[in-house]
């Protein structure tokens, strides 16, 4: 299996999907290949959320409910035969299908509420997902490209930052270690260089130490980028001194 084809398998070992043949070439990779260390730990980190959100229990009060509705619940007398009388069991167990039945209904409208918020929950999750492995798949589109050239750099307080360019695929990605979080309500922003004029590239996680990030937009003609921290959300111009310029690798 060539370098290529296992910068495609982050989503699949994430998932635990891989052959263990496959897997114990893919655990070799990951020791020298930071990129798909950092997106395993991200594409596991939601896959466990999306666990977590399609997994329904009920609230701890769904006992009192139930309980409180069957007690509320008009329950008719039992028609009894005079044979039904003499063996008893019939009327019984028509009460016991009755009170039964009635614990179920509550039981579901109770839980309705519930079902709904973790649909939706779960809905959210798995859009994440596929968020999450498209990101993971675009990067890899680079990272994997014949053309693609790699540049490092220090960046603040220890950490290092790649840069790597496709320009067959006119896509750059970066990826961090070490970044300290930002001030609280600040971010990290990433910019284009383009001749000197900086143009908007995304977002790095303020959450983490470590990130990875597709670039967004093609490179164009840029010649490098920067770094630098901005108001939460980015802002359409850097509004601070770059932590760091890097000049892209030459094609």
């Amino acid at each position: 299996m060539t370098t290529a084809d296992l910068h495609t398998l982050t989503g699949a070992y994430a998932l635990h999907a891989l052959a263990p043949k496959e897997r114990a070439e893919f655990e070799r990779h990951l020791e020298a290949c930071h990129a798909c260390s950092v997106e395993v730990r991200e594409l596991s980190a939601t896959a466990a959320r999306l666990g977590r959100a399609v997994a329904v229990t009920p609230p701890p009060a769904l006992k009192e409910q139930v309980l409180r509705r069957i007690a509320t619940e008009r329950q008719d007398p039992p028609k009894v035969t005079p044979h039904q009388a003499r063996s008893g069991g019939a009327g019984r167990g028509r009460a016991l299908s009755r009170f039964a039945l009635a614990a179920c209904l509550a039981a579901v409208a109770g839980l309705g509420g519930v079902a709904l918020r973790q649909h939706q929950e779960a809905r959210d999750a798995r859009q994440e997902a596929q968020a999450a492995q498209r990101h993971s798949e675009e990067l890899a589109a680079v990272l994997a490209a014949p053309d693609a050239r790699v540049a490092t750099g220090g960046l603040t307080n220890g950490a290092t930052g790649s840069v790597i360019v496709s320009r067959s695929r006119d896509r750059a990605a970066f990826v961090a270690s070490g970044m300290p979080e930002p001030p609280s309500g600040k971010v990290y922003e990433l910019w284009y260089n383009d001749g000197g004029t900086m143009r908007a590239a995304g977002l790095l996680d303020p959450a983490t130490g470590s990130a990875s990030v597709l670039m967004d937009g093609p490179v164009d003609g840029a010649s490098g980028m920067g770094i630098t921290v901005e108001p939460a959300g980015g802002s359409e111009q850097p509004t601070s001194t770059p932590l760091a310029l890097m000049n892209f690798p030459a094609a």
